[in-house]
């Protein structure tokens, strides 16, 4: 680092004490595994069987037809059960946090989540490049999905300045963006990609879309009409469990973008450079992950329908643990990152919403503060001017 650099120093101030950060939270991990059993198994089962009962009575109060007490109970309750579908389950199963179980319904590789999104595009597109690749410019396509600006590393563009209009559109359409994320459409769109490069994915993400759409939006409103069909009014039946159906995908849409948007593009994380991760040690990719997410304060029942991912930091760090554990180990976690002057980003839910969507009003204007920074051998980062 050149002598004209204004710099500050976050975490190990040398290599060695790179090695003992890396040392501590490789115990912790080390120790946590060590300990998973039976609990952690009756917890995912809990969460199955949770989560079958709340699809069954969200679907059945639709039945009723447009009653408002059950229609709008029964599209909540519905709602509930595919946002905890998404994260406590197909998220977190499909990380292989639940493996060692030997149980073909929590493997990470068979595992199929109510989400048009199939399970072989999510498992490259999150576990492996967003995972490995945290927050780094031009590697990471979780960094802003392909629509949005959230760093002054990238180019400003004509599109930017309606952003905020863009991410009310990824939120209400979340799992339809999330499907075809993976495809790079972005890239097809301008001519880096060809279509024919991205048709294998395609056919396999249009198979899955129209699985859930025949699901939703075909099978259970011909139940309901079959219902209305003995009190003189399918039609209308069937239409409550459409709607039913469309308002509880929205609930987890939004419900999701908010949480995984609040992990990931706070006010105060940080974004990285390619050349950062040239010659990574792993106490610096953990150094990474953590300045690279957002942690939310809350209940324990904001932290199951989050999926636990209210523990960004941790899920970040320790991707197969399972994550009802995250929050027994935070404490530990920030204890290593106090004693190695590493911030540890967190607060509540609606305070970190409202600098997501500072920095993405902010990002839709050109320049912007924050440059991607480079994790050095030294561990000196450049300010965050």
């Amino acid at each position: 680092m050149s002598a004209t650099t204004t710099a500050t120093l976050i975490g190990p101030r040398s290599m060695q004490e790179m090695a003992a950060f890396q040392q501590e939270l490789d115990a912790i991990h080390h120790e946590t595994r060590q300990t998973l059993g039976e609990r952690d198994a009756r917890y995912i089962r809990r969460i199955l069987r949770t989560v079958r009962l709340l699809e069954t009575v969200g679907r059945g109060l639709l039945m009723f037809g447009w009653f408002p007490p059950t229609w709008l109970l029964g599209a909540a309750i519905l709602g509930i059960a595919k946002i905890m579908d998404n994260m406590e389950l197909g998220h977190n199963v499909m990380h292989g946090q639940y493996n060692w179980m030997n149980d073909p319904r929590f493997h990470g590789d068979t595992f199929e989540w109510d989400n048009t999104c199939p399970k072989e595009e999510w498992r490259h597109s999150h576990n492996y490049l967003h995972h490995n690749y945290t927050n780094v410019i031009g590697k990471d396509r979780d960094f802003g999905y392909g629509m949005l600006r959230l760093s002054n590393d990238l180019r400003w563009s004509w599109l930017h300045p309606f952003q905020l209009l863009l991410t009310m559109l990824l939120a209400t359409y979340f799992q339809w963006f999330v499907a075809i994320h993976d495809m790079q459409m972005d890239k097809v769109a301008i001519g880096r990609k060809k279509w024919s490069s991205v048709r294998p994915q395609w056919l396999l993400v249009r198979a899955k879309i129209r699985r859930v759409i025949v699901r939703d939006y075909l099978l259970w409103p011909l139940a309901a009409a079959g219902v209305g069909f003995f009190f003189g009014d399918a039609l209308q039946y069937g239409l409550a469990m459409f709607a039913g159906q469309a308002v509880a995908n929205l609930i987890r849409n939004v419900w999701a973008w908010a949480i995984i948007f609040c992990g990931h593009f706070t006010e105060d994380i940080y974004t990285f450079k390619k050349e950062s991760i040239e010659g990574e040690t792993k106490g610096q990719w953990y150094l990474r992950q953590i300045l690279g997410s957002s942690n939310i304060k809350g209940s324990k029942l904001l932290h199951l329908l989050s999926g636990n991912l209210s523990h960004q930091v941790e899920h970040h760090l320790f991707p197969d643990l399972p994550a009802n554990r995250y929050i027994e180990i935070a404490p530990r976690v920030r204890a290593v990152c106090a004693k190695y002057n590493v911030p540890y980003n967190t607060g509540a839910f609606i305070p970190q919403l409202f600098t997501v969507f500072k920095r993405i009003a902010r990002y839709s204007l050109p320049g912007g503060p924050q440059k991607a920074v480079t994790i050095e051998m030294d561990s000196m980062l450049p300010e965050k001017a």
